[in-house]
């Protein structure tokens, strides 16, 4: 089956397709099929994740699966959410998307600190939301949510991931999300405890074996 990631995000797309693992399925990113990003206006990451959905498989007239994810801070009503990847103002860079998208993690992050300093309360969790559609008007959409708890550190640690990856310390792993390895990560992280649930449901529900 080709499945459709509502999503430009190359790095989410390795990601997903190393979570999907041995299941049949080819998912390929909207953009390589010329689809436009899906407006997301929704306050929950379910109703964007849905959005998302129905929106590329409209526009492929394929089953489509989308994510949508972010940081949820305690100690700010769970902000960034649904806000995650555009926390602060869309900074001004020459270059392409992804020296645009460094760019704007970094002042995502800095912003982030900003917002923490003298917090006392660091508890935050990364959360995905995965929803899948066999096509634009399923009545049945597949639904699955992951949640990875962890503590906003005082500076960055790490090189890898992307995103709050280097703000983000795990106390199970001893290390922030960006000091692990994507074989650790990819079965630990958010999106992994979503994907988990949303294999089982494929095999479940659309029968993909």
């Amino acid at each position: 089956m080709k499945l459709v990631l509502a999503s430009n995000n190359q790095k989410k797309l390795k990601e997903l397709r190393s979570l999907l693992g041995d299941l049949q399925v080819e998912l390929v990113a909207q953009g390589e099929l010329g689809i436009a990003e899906a407006e997301e206006p929704h306050l929950t990451f379910l109703e964007n994740a849905l959005a998302k959905a129905r929106h590329a498989a409209r526009a492929s007239g394929l089953p489509a699966i989308a994510d949508d994810s972010g940081l949820c801070v305690d100690a700010l009503g769970g902000a960034p959410g649904v806000i995650s990847a555009h926390y602060a103002p869309t900074p001004t860079v020459d270059g392409d998307r992804e020296a645009l998208r460094r760019a704007q993690d970094a002042a995502n992050n800095r912003l982030l600190l900003e917002r923490l300093a003298g917090v006392a309360d660091r508890r935050a969790a990364f959360v995905s939301t995965l929803v899948a559609v066999r096509h634009a008007d399923d009545p049945q959409p597949l639904v699955a949510a992951g949640r990875w708890p962890g503590e906003v550190l005082a500076g960055l640690r790490g090189e890898g991931g992307f995103g709050y990856d280097p703000l983000l310390f795990i106390p199970d792993l001893g290390a922030t999300v960006a000091e692990i390895d994507a074989a650790v990560k990819n079965s630990h992280s958010h999106r992994a405890r979503a994907m988990a649930q949303m294999r089982q449901l494929l095999v479940d529900a659309w029968h993909l074996a």
